[in-house]
């Protein structure tokens, strides 16, 4: 799927209770930037903003407030990071889930997103594991961004619907929490 498209996830797959969310990258030779990569997922309300600081899933908080969506530790199948949804057990207020990929400044040099070689976004079925979607390569246009929405996960009509963002933020971790109304 291509940057700005969409798909009607459980018209498509009716019975659909839950998904994983994965990502897969590939950095070449440039260990640092590959290890500093990190997948933040934000639980939104109608307003686009996060529900609270609670409803943000990454490494330090691996699991939202209201357990529908958690942090795989041990990503499976060649994905660098997994997300679970539980779809059926997302609150109402919930009304998208943004997935984003950004670089975890520490360490020395700057790396960018624009670095990498590939980036692929991939959505499973959670009950078999079979693969509903998968996005195009994400890394084409991108340059000195350090943060990416990738996809977004949102209700419409009483359905999940799945659009492909592939938005960058030359602003990092900071456009992400001013976009989403968190601290990070």
């Amino acid at each position: 799927m291509a940057k700005g498209a969409n798909v009607a996830l459980t018209r498509e797959v009716p019975g659909l209770k839950g998904v994983v969310v994965g990502v897969d990258w590939d950095a070449g030779a440039e260990r640092f930037l590959h290890d500093s990569l990190t997948l933040l997922t934000v639980l939104c309300g109608s307003d686009r903003k996060a529900i609270s600081q609670r409803h943000v899933v990454h490494f330090n908080q691996m699991v939202s407030a209201d357990l529908s969506t958690g942090q795989v530790e041990q990503a499976m199948g060649g994905d660098d990071e997994q997300v679970e949804v539980d779809l059926a057990g997302v609150p109402d207020d919930v009304q998208r889930i943004v997935f984003v990929l950004y670089v975890n400044e520490g360490g020395g040099g700057r790396r960018t997103l624009g670095q990498l070689k590939r980036l692929v976004v991939r959505v499973l079925d959670l009950d078999s594991g079979n693969s509903l979607v998968s996005t195009d390569d994400l890394v084409p246009g991108l340059g000195g961004e350090t943060a990416l929405s990738l996809i977004e996960l949102y209700r419409h009509s009483g359905e999940w619907k799945l659009r492909v963002l592939g938005a960058g933020y030359s602003d990092g971790l900071k456009g992400v929490a001013r976009d989403f109304g968190v601290s990070l």
